[in-house]
């Protein structure tokens, strides 16, 4: 029997009404500190491990609101900042005006500030539920009578709250390296309303990431349910062992392995290069309890299947039911040839297409053979490519599963990582093969130098990760000036989204 993602909640639960109700009516640096309206009021939800089940489960649908992972940090406004999507050359025939500020890193438009402003808001509306879970798990925990529950609940918390945090170093923060500006951000921890978080320099800003990872993966350990069962196990209550069925379908949760990769992609973006290592290559070498690979690359099996957004290598991914509704009808388009408005949907050229492959073996390359839609046609007749990785006709079995989800974190992502930092040039081509064979390119030419790596790095994470989000960030650690797509180079300033003017902010990036 299949259960929905998050168990036995109700999907239009965002959360309990008591923790929702403060940061629908707040604005300004309210957005920081939301707490209920009363202290009693907060006390009742945490009073039980089910009001501990419902918080945790608002955090992960909080994730998946389109504002923040559901669309403006996967496919949309982050996919514009990094210049993936044609941009119509006309502004009266532009109606994705938001994207089209971003992709122009114009932050001072109005459509730039009101995306800003909501990825920022639904950033720390999901770290402030994630506050409070804390809170309470360390004040009141034992209302969870099973240690072990209690434990994956307070390490999911900690684990959410530095995976969006990331992001806001990734968005707001300074250059990792080699930029002039300096910035400082707030961390919170706290849900008291009249308690301003602090702001924190880059490096003291980076420590706090460091410590809630490794207090994620202190809970996590041993107590996350893959140390007892594996993925696939976990899937249903038929063969799962665990005694709370909240526990299940761990591949749509941060899990204790999410949390390594996690902690890999962390460490690649703040340059320390041996841990990003370490931590990739704990997930690539990781055996389940049966002995076998944890989560090995599924690019064949997956996509000869039809399986375009690869979930059998998601290490963690977020349940969207109505995904393929907003996302292959409204947004990047994917499904059926016919009449295309590339103002309304975003798509690319034919000619960006070519590029995007540009030295593959395209003959079997499966990312270019299933994930992309090359017979849309717009009113005059032009052919364009869309994404289909959002897209799955009705007809398919186990949805949930399979399609109605975002990925978060991917096997490929680690491959990429140790690839990058590896050292060992034989150890590197290893990798590099096994990441070729799962992409269906078999015997792929062998780098020659670690120089090549990192060549080959930039364009496949634009390859691999299109509309999953990744790749301004990949030009931002990188310290990429000249970007594919874009006309003239990139400035350190068009880097640093500004913080919403509703925001303190201690930063002058103008001076």
């Amino acid at each position: 029997m299949k259960y929905n993602i998050y168990n036995k909640v109700s999907r239009v639960l965002l959360l309990s009404s008591v923790l929702a109700v403060g940061m629908l009516t707040t604005s300004c640096n309210d957005w920081l500190d939301v707490r209920p309206e009363t202290e009693d009021k907060e006390k009742d939800q945490f009073a039980s491990q089910k009001g501990f089940e419902t918080a945790l489960t608002g955090c992960y649908m909080a994730m998946a609101e389109r504002s923040i992972y559901g669309e403006r940090l996967t496919m949309t406004n982050i996919e514009s900042l990094a210049n993936l999507w044609y941009r119509a050359s006309s502004v009266k025939t532009q109606e994705r005006l938001e994207d089209k500020d971003m992709a122009d890193h114009n932050y001072d438009g109005d459509y730039a500030r009101t995306s800003i402003a909501a990825i920022y808001k639904g950033l720390f509306y999901t770290i402030v539920q994630a506050n409070m879970i804390i809170k309470h798990g360390l004040e009141n925990g034992g209302v969870i009578k099973s240690a072990v529950e209690r434990n994956c609940i307070i390490g999911e918390a900690y684990a959410i709250r530095a995976y969006c945090q990331l992001d806001v170093l990734r968005l707001f923060g300074q250059m990792p390296k080699g930029g002039a500006a300096s910035v400082m951000l707030p961390y919170s921890e706290t849900t008291n309303i009249n308690e301003m978080p602090p702001y924190y320099g880059y490096q003291d800003y980076v420590k706090k990431l460091k410590d809630d990872i490794a207090n994620a993966k202190k809970y996590l350990k041993d107590s996350d349910p893959l140390f007892r069962q594996t993925f696939s196990e976990l899937h249903s209550t038929s063969q799962s062992a665990e005694s709370n069925e909240y526990l299940i379908l761990r591949q749509f949760r941060m899990n204790y392995y999410a949390v390594v990769a996690l902690e890999a992609r962390m460490n690649l973006y703040v340059g320390d290069i041996a841990a990003a290592n370490t931590a990739a290559m704990e997930i690539i070498n990781a055996k389940d309890v049966n002995g076998k690979a944890l989560r090995p690359l599924s690019g064949v099996d997956d996509l000869n299947k039809g399986y375009t957004l690869c979930p059998n290598e998601c290490l963690f991914s977020l349940s969207k039911y109505n995904v393929a509704s907003y996302a292959a009808t409204s947004l990047i388009g994917g499904g059926t040839a016919g009449s295309y408005r590339t103002e309304y949907v975003l798509a690319i050229s034919e000619q960006m297409f070519n590029e995007l492959y540009s030295g593959q073996n395209i003959s079997s390359h499966n990312r270019y053979q299933k994930c992309w839609n090359t017979t849309v046609t717009d009113p005059a007749g032009k052919r364009w490519v869309a994404c289909r990785k959002y897209y799955f006709p009705e007809t398919v079995e186990n949805k949930s599963l399979y399609y109605q989800f975002i990925p978060m974190l991917r096997t490929s992502e680690m491959y990429l990582i140790a690839m990058e930092t590896g050292t060992d040039l034989s150890e590197v081509n290893r990798l590099y093969n096994d990441y070729m064979i799962s992409h269906a390119v078999a015997n792929a030419a062998e780098f020659t130098s670690l120089d090549e790596v990192k060549a080959f790095i930039e364009g496949e994470y634009r390859r691999e990760f299109f509309a999953e989000g990744q790749m301004f960030y990949t030009y931002k650690r990188m310290g990429t000036a000249d970007w594919l797509w874009r006309d003239g180079k990139v400035d350190e300033k068009d880097y640093i989204l500004p913080l919403p003017e509703t925001e303190f902010n201690p930063n002058d990036l103008k001076k």
